[in-house]
């Protein structure tokens, strides 16, 4: 018996440790009372992907790969999970399999994109990042083709692309960058 008490006190303290050390920028999660762990159970499957998305990006972000590589497979099985995917989505997934190295994945997520819409930024910028992770040429291509709908398709004024506007002005500048002269 104070073995199983022992058990579940340093279960429920690594639990405690690990929310604490995951927070990020994230908004707050709604929970039953203040102070207490958010409720996951009363979250979307939606919401719970974006959440740890957002989590593995804020821990990225801060150079703690350790706690982004924790946090990593659960938010991929998170979207994996979902009954439906859209272009927001599927770019969530590029980037987070992005973040684990897995440039194949990315590729392929990117793919999905390119099916659903195929102008649409977001399959560009994950095939440019797939490519150069792979030190593949074929990278120039990507940037290229970004840069050729860039105006077209942030005229359309998707919600995706007004959410990831940083990334996707960042990612301008890495495409004008990388096909200067050629």
């Amino acid at each position: 018996m104070p073995w199983a008490l022992a058990g579940v006190a340093a279960g429920a303290l690594i639990t405690v440790v690990g929310l604490r050390l995951a927070g990020g920028t994230s908004p707050p999660l709604p929970s039953a009372r203040p102070g207490m762990a958010p409720d996951i159970s009363q979250m979307s499957p939606e919401e719970r992907a974006t959440r740890l998305y957002n989590r593995v990006m804020s821990m990225h972000a801060a150079g703690k790969a350790d706690s982004a590589d924790l946090f990593l497979p659960m938010a991929l099985q998170a979207y994996a999970m979902l009954p439906a995917l859209d272009i927001d989505a599927h770019y969530h997934m590029g980037v987070l399999r992005l973040t684990g190295g897995d440039a194949p994945g990315a590729l392929a997520e990117a793919d999905s994109i390119r099916r659903l819409a195929a102008t649409h930024l977001f399959g560009f910028v994950l095939r440019a990042q797939a490519f150069e992770l792979q030190h593949d040429r074929r990278a120039q291509q990507a940037y290229r083709e970004f840069l050729r709908n860039e105006a077209a398709e942030r005229a359309r004024g998707l919600p995706e692309y007004a959410d990831h506007a940083q990334n996707l002005d960042s990612f301008h500048a890495r495409a004008v960058e990388a096909t200067r002269g050629k």
